[in-house]
């Protein structure tokens, strides 16, 4: 008989990172949290960064803090966001801390690469959707620099941590399906890209899939935080989403999910990419899962609009109580103000309240007032662009959906989950707030024999063992359909 046995997943976000203790069997699977550390971006001569070696020391602290918490682990899985690498020189040694994807270095660069790739060709090649802060893109802006003509290899931010816990230097492939250079039908880098970009193929590290050994941790690693070896070190899904997907706890195939966090990420999973025009003029992107999915998907702003406005309140010393801050939301008529919730001016820090009162005026909707309007504004504008992607990629991929799952931290925002019921018409199931690292610890413990399956398999653990709640739609979801048409149409892919 399996017994339930130790696993650690680091999960790295855009604000914080976590380390997270969890124990899986056959039938149990419980997470904990073994530490907690900031993830505090540092401007210096104009560029974002990533203060990298803090998020790597947090990550060494966590691994102490875990054994201590619940015993030595038998592996260690990372995931993180997608499309920011570290430079590393041919004695591996990291060149500069990664630039941050909303630094605006990258904002003219996507008319460069469609000079020498066209955008269609480019759809065609990897399926992945427009965006200025894509791992191509960056690398481009970042070619004639000096950092880059030092450079032998560049690793995705799990993969660079990865490389510093074992020694050996690999990209696992969901992670890399998002950087626009690899093909999701062959699931090897693209040569067609690299040449006609002028990028060396060796600055890519070899391919490894979710479950597979990515390394052990080494005895400099051991040393100092106090883990008895070996510890391997196992591919998981590293782009966070692709860890949360594995950890919705679907029955069946005809769900869509929402992977919901700084970013949102509402689509459907299929076996096979959309690749056709239709499907990149939505602005649809094709992202590999583990064992072989895709996740057919179109980003969407997120909580980020709710939480760079509470940062401004913050920074101005007017702090606001999320829960209150909810509470007045609830009291606002549903769709008073809208904004599209995907518009690239909010995409940068700064003073969220003002930009979103901009876009209310000059969209002709009313300003919101207070900032209870303010969130209600937030709330019904994302429920609006869910609904579209929902709509979208059942359309566009011909897979019908009967229920919508929302994880991560925005299956806690019961306003946003019910009115997001409310506009796709369809029944939300909220849960688990912890996707990405359940997710993370099931691909471990699968490839250590821990538990055995499929993903419908690793799915009914989770139903089996996460606290759930649903929301059931209300009132006419064509009140949806016209609110739509109030905003102004606007392109959401280039070419």
């Amino acid at each position: 008989m399996r017994t339930a046995r130790s696993f650690v997943a680091v999960d790295l976000g855009a604000s914080s990172g976590r380390v997270l203790a969890g124990r899986v069997g056959p039938d149990s699977l419980t997470v904990s949290e073994a530490h907690r550390f900031v993830n505090r971006p540092v401007r210096v001569g104009g560029t974002l960064h990533w203060d990298v070696l803090a998020l790597y020391a947090g990550v060494l602290d966590g691994l102490r803090a875990a054994g201590r918490s619940a015993g030595p682990p038998v592996s260690v899985g990372i995931d993180s966001w997608a499309v920011d690498f570290g430079l590393l020189d041919a004695d591996g040694a990291l060149l500069g801390n990664p630039v941050h994807y909303r630094d605006t270095r990258t904002e003219a660069v996507p008319d460069r690469v469609y000079a020498r790739v066209a955008a269609t060709e480019l759809y065609t090649i990897t399926g992945i959707q427009h965006a200025s802060f894509n791992t191509v893109h960056q690398l481009v802006a970042a070619s004639d620099t000096p950092q880059f003509a030092a450079a032998r290899q560049a690793l995705l931010i799990p993969d660079l941590i990865s490389y510093w816990l074992t020694g050996v230097a690999g990209t696992e492939v969901t992670n890399a399906s998002t950087t626009q250079l690899l093909d999701p039908v062959t699931g090897c880098w693209s040569s067609r890209i690299t040449t006609a970009l002028g990028l060396d193929p060796q600055l890519f590290a070899p391919l490894r899939l979710p479950g597979e050994a990515a390394g052990a941790l080494t005895a400099q690693v051991l040393a100092e935080t106090g883990l008895r070896g070996p510890v391997r070190v196992t591919a998981v899904g590293s782009h966070d989403t692709a860890s949360a997907v594995v950890g919705v706890p679907a029955h069946g195939s005809r769900f869509a999910y929402i992977s919901s966090g700084t970013w949102s990420l509402v689509g459907v999973e299929l076996d096979a990419p959309v690749l056709t025009e239709e499907s990149r003029r939505a602005n649809f992107t094709n992202e590999l899962g583990v064992d072989g999915t895709v996740r057919y998907l179109r980003n969407v702003m997120g909580l980020w609009l709710l939480q760079e406005c509470m940062r401004h309140w913050d920074r101005t010393g007017r702090p606001h109580s999320l829960e209150r801050l909810l509470d007045d939301a609830a009291r606002v008529p549903a769709l008073r103000s809208l904004v599209d919730a995907g518009d690239p001016a909010f995409l940068a820090p700064g003073d969220m309240p003002d930009r979103i009162a901009g876009a209310c005026r000059e969209a002709g909707e009313p300003v919101p007032g207070t900032p209870g309007e303010l969130v209600r504004c937030i709330v019904d504008s994302l429920a609006l662009a869910y609904r579209g992607a929902v709509l979208d990629a059942q359309r566009l991929a011909g897979h019908a959906v009967d229920v919508v799952h929302v994880v991560g931290g925005g299956a806690l925002n019961s306003l946003l989950c019910q009115v997001t019921a409310d506009a796709c018409g369809l029944p939300v199931v909220a849960g688990p707030t912890e996707a990405a690292a359940l997710g993370n610890l099931l691909v471990q413990a699968r490839a250590a024999g821990s538990v055995t399956g499929s993903l419908a398999d690793l799915r009914r653990l989770l139903r089996e063992t996460q606290p759930l709640r649903r929301y059931e739609p209300r009132g006419d979801p064509g009140v949806w359909a016209r609110a739509a048409d109030r905003l102004p149409a606007r392109p959401a892919a280039v070419g």
